[in-house]
């Protein structure tokens, strides 16, 4: 688009509605051509034509402030022009002047793609934690001015969210909390083109006071026009006020010395006094309504609707108690601009998009197509219900985002329009863990730093040990985790507590204390759990019992706790079944079921006539969810069958297939944490999780991982006797046709860990 006019590509017949959308406004500083305004205008003043001229040498534009014509005169005949000055913000090409610099120059290519510091960067270090950075202390990364350029990680979402600001597409953005869903959409009003913003103006409709009309106008025009539409309105109410007074004077000195009768006269004053007020009313009302007002905007418009109601989304009209007897408010002064209005030639950013009803969202379906959405009263009950303004420019690009629940409420038609008409995202977890990627996390420390501004900066030990955190956090070797909302709470804990200690520096002590500060609720129930459960003596951590097995569970997503499993047999008063309790939901059932099969094979005795009971013991209200307890339940149930003992030390987690094959799981690094916490001095995990594992250096040498990948490794670990146990691990091997040579199980790509 052109940045010297502006075009409205209203449709021809809003001329006929009194609009002048269709007109083209020149913005030069001269022989400019300012489009005229729709409104009526006041009180039957005798017409003028001096019309939207500019005077050769005149440094100044004139405005009609109403130039809405209608053939009868009277009431809608024109008034006098009003001078705007062109040296105003905004007054040159409907943008507020922004600061020419380099920055402004370099491509979109470039967001997030550089780390500007000082140091320089030791190529032989590079696998060091820091990336081969050679700096003391954050206070020498250099943090970009732009925020696209803060951006980490994200590369794929980064690339699409470029195409799109490129072409001015929607984007649906899904993932978890904190992966940087808002900092991309805030980025994304950067990145798009340069349009020339415009402010949206309401006027009263002289032929229907419930249609408002609107129009729109270049950036920073519209406080002119307001501010000449008040001049207009004082000056003529000055001239009303001094011809009343003179009127009142005269009825009052003919009552006085002709008629002799003072108080008809003081009678004649007021109602002439009560006529004139009232009558100014009109002339006050023919002020337009700035709704959408974009002179002090440099960049394109980010508006963030997450939770907006109807009315704060789509517009509003407010309710006018006062409805008539010359006490009410002008319909198009109570006009209230949505969300979608403010965000126009910019960006709507709506997170947990599946929470907006229905309603809202086929409206923004509508404003999506249409590119123009009407304001009306959201409440059925209020008299902004009856008033409906013409379509009001809403051009924005959309940024829905949400987790993955998002997509199941959100309605399907809504979807498919920013399907077709953009791109959906899903953004990583987790990022690949390079000296580039170490390197700009060191920058996030900075940026978090200066963002807060009152935190003393990070010494080099000190990022080095949240790059640790965030390589733990991933829970995949070899990455580094991408909320880094979270992370950055840690950093702001740590700054905190060493600005509590008038330090100069925060340093890797402070860290390590803001872990322990910093802890979830999850992790502070968990560690309570453990503990009260010492408390009682209800944790068993050694010597050996039949049908009981410490099981590992996680609360949340970031910590673990040991969930003990028991198992009993009894005779049956019918069909043998599997009972097990603790609140089990689908999943786990689904789960106790496979473990049934095996169970099944394996026993040399005859089942169907017994029960068999299993029991997550003080499971909570949560219940228990996901698979990651079978090889649990599974030893637990073989042990009761059998009569064996299992080692109280030990404690487990893993799936199992029916096959008897010990499949990955999720959480196992919060899990082994919970296992040395409680006290155990052995955990048994699938085999394919150990390159996830990265527990902190305190419980290392509280306690010994074992990997496994089949349910006879399990029972070879977990069994007391050799003589039974060697007899029950040869059975389960040749019943499940799978060797206990683990070159034989072939562990292929599995679906989302559960946890």
């Amino acid at each position: 688009m052109n940045d010297d006019t502006n075009t409205d590509e209203r449709p021809p017949d809003d001329e006929e509605r009194g609009s002048s959308d269709g007109r083209t406004a020149s913005d030069d500083g001269e022989g400019s051509e300012i489009p005229r305004e729709a409104g009526k205008a006041g009180d039957g003043e005798e017409q003028r034509s001096s019309g939207n001229r500019t005077q050769s040498g005149d440094s100044e534009d004139r405005v009609d402030p109403d130039p809405s014509r209608n053939e009868s005169g009277g009431a809608d005949d024109w008034e006098d022009d009003v001078p705007v000055p062109t040296d105003g913000p905004g007054s040159g090409n409907g943008q507020a002047d922004a600061p020419t610099d380099e920055s402004d120059e370099r491509s979109i290519d470039d967001l997030g793609s550089d780390v500007e510091i000082d140091a320089e960067i030791d190529e032989d270090a590079e696998e060091s934690l820091l990336g081969g950075l050679q700096i003391d202390s954050t206070a020498e990364i250099k943090v970009p001015d732009r925020l696209v350029d803060q951006v980490i990680g994200q590369e794929h979402a980064r690339d699409v969210v470029m195409k799109a600001a490129k072409q001015r597409r929607h984007v649906m953005m899904i993932g978890s909390p904190g992966t940087g869903k808002s900092m991309l959409a805030k980025a994304m009003s950067e990145l798009l083109p340069k349009e020339e913003l415009q402010d949206v103006l309401v006027y009263h409709n002289p032929d229907d006071g419930n249609e408002p009309k609107v129009r729109t106008v270049p950036s920073g025009k519209g406080d002119q026009i307001v501010e000449a539409h008040k001049e207009e309105a004082r000056k003529r109410n000055q001239m009303r006020s001094f011809l009343m007074w003179i009127i009142i004077a005269i009825v009052l000195g003919y009552s006085l010395i002709i008629a002799g009768n003072i108080l008809l006269g003081i009678l004649a004053a007021g109602i002439i006094y009560l006529a004139f007020r009232y009558g100014s009313r009109g002339s006050d009302a023919m002020i337009p309504n700035l709704i959408v007002n974009t002179a002090d905007q440099q960049t394109a418009p980010f508006e963030d609707a997450t939770g907006a109601h109807a009315g704060a989304l789509l517009g509003d009209v407010r309710h006018d108690p006062f409805q008539s007897g010359g006490m009410e408010t002008p319909s198009h002064d109570r006009v209230e601009p949505g969300a979608i209005h403010k965000a126009n030639k910019g960006v709507l950013f709506i997170d947990e998009i599946n929470t907006l009803d229905v309603r809202s969202q086929q409206h923004l379906m509508t404003a999506i197509q249409e590119g123009e959405f009407g304001i009306t009263g959201q409440s059925e009950r209020s008299s902004g219900a009856m008033v409906q303004t013409e379509p009001v420019p809403c051009d924005f690009v959309m940024i829905a985002a949400g987790n993955l629940d998002a997509m199941e409420n959100m309605h399907p038609a809504l979807r498919s329009r920013i399907k077709g008409y953009g791109y959906e995202v899903y953004m990583d977890d987790t990022i690949e863990d390079t000296p580039e990627m170490r390197r700009k996390y060191a920058r996030f420390i900075a940026q978090e730093v200066e963002k807060d501004g009152r935190l003393p900066h990070f010494t080099d030990d000190a990022i080095g040990e949240v790059i640790l955190e965030a390589r733990r956090r991933a829970g995949r070797k070899g990455h580094l985790t991408l909320k880094l909302r979270n992370l950055g709470g840690l950093v702001r804990v740590a700054g905190d507590i060493a600005r509590a200690e008038d330090a100069e520096y925060t340093t890797r002590e402070h860290i390590l204390q803001a872990k322990g500060r910093s802890r979830s609720i999850e992790q502070q129930l968990a560690d309570d759990y453990i503990q009260r459960r010492k408390d009682y003596e209800l944790q068993v951590s050694d010597g050996y019992v039949t049908g009981r097995v410490n099981g590992l569970a996680v609360m949340g997503e970031d910590s673990g706790i040991v969930l003990p499993v028991m198992a009993e047999v009894t005779p049956s008063q019918g069909p043998g079944e599997v009972i097990a309790t603790g609140q089990l939901k689908e999943m786990a059932q689904e789960a106790v079921s496979n473990v049934s099969a095996i169970i099944k094979k394996f026993s040399d005795e005859d089942i169907t006539q017994k029960d068999i009971h299993i029991q997550f013991v003080q499971a909570g209200e949560g219940g228990v969810d996901g698979d990651s307890a079978s090889i649990t339940v599974a030893t637990a149930v073989i042990s009761a069958l059998e009569g064996v003992g299992v080692d109280q030390s030990l404690a487990m987690t893993g799936s199992l297939s029916v096959r008897g094959d010990v499949l990955p799981v999720g959480g196992v690094t919060h899990k082994i944490e919970a296992a040395a916490k409680t006290g155990c001095d052995r955990v048994i995990i699938p085999e394919a999780n150990m390159q996830d594992v990265m527990i902190e250096d305190e419980y290392e040498e509280m306690i010994e991982i074992i990997p496994v990948s089949h349910i006879s490794e399990v029972l070879d670990v977990a069994l007391e006797g050799e003589p039974e146990k060697d007899s029950l691990v040869d059975r389960l091997k040749t019943i499940t046709g799978s060797a206990l040579d683990k070159q034989s199980v072939s562990q292929g790509p599995s679906s989302p860990s559960p946890q």
